[in-house]
């Protein structure tokens, strides 16, 4: 790897720390070097994996000294781990010559220990047991509650107003007659208008779901 390229990896290592912070160890591995069993020639927080400049090979270093370099592409996002147990999220990049041969890595080490341990908290709180899939809104008033309650009958039937027989009709408002909508005022006023009927039909339908021996 000649000085040119070095030094700007070496810069892009310094930024990219800076950037990411204390948990983000970038790491320059020269691999034209005379000992390969030291290929790390510059790195950005160490602690990481409490390594240094002089340290190496790592696992990716040792697959492009085998010579199998044309098979050796960028490997983004996979996990690693220190010798202590914390989690990596890992990043390799091939840095090659202008004959497409391999002369160093460029490496990105993530501790992502404590994010996965705060996402697992997060998962907790925020799982549901429930088998609906979609997330119910919360109405802003009675109106807008009545509204999504009409809109939810109409679902369960799974057909539109004007393509409903009498009897979807009836299961329609069984379900906002058991989910309570009667009760806001001047309900029977907007289903009957909703549905076309009037509120004499509507009451009766109210009396029809409640027959065991309705059709379905």
């Amino acid at each position: 790897m000649n000085e040119e390229t070095l030094n700007l990896l070496k810069q892009l290592a310094h930024g990219i720390a800076i950037q990411f912070g204390p948990k983000c160890e970038v790491v320059v591995h020269d691999l034209r070097g005379e000992d390969a069993e030291h290929s790390i020639v510059a790195i950005e927080n160490g602690h990481v994996t409490h390594r240094k400049v002089g340290d190496g090979p790592s696992m990716a270093v040792l697959e492009a000294l085998c010579g199998n370099s044309e098979n050796l592409h960028t490997d983004g996002s996979y996990l690693t781990k220190t010798k202590e147990g914390r989690l990596l999220k890992s990043t390799t990049i091939y840095i090659r010559d202008n004959k497409q041969q391999i002369v160093g890595l460029f490496s990105l080490n993530f501790d992502i220990t404590e994010l996965i341990l705060a996402n697992n908290a997060i998962d907790q709180l925020i799982s549901i047991t429930s088998k609906k899939e979609e997330a119910s809104s919360i109405p802003h008033n009675v109106t807008e509650l009545l509204q999504e309650l009409i809109d939810e009958s109409v679902r369960q039937i799974g057909k539109p107003v004007p393509l409903m027989t009498r009897e979807d009709k009836i299961q329609a408002i069984k379900f906002l007659n058991d989910h309570g909508a009667l009760l806001i005022t001047k309900a029977g006023d907007k289903i009957s208008k909703y549905f076309g009927i009037s509120k004499y039909t509507l009451y009766s339908y109210i009396d029809s779901g409640n027959d065991d021996n309705l059709p379905v």
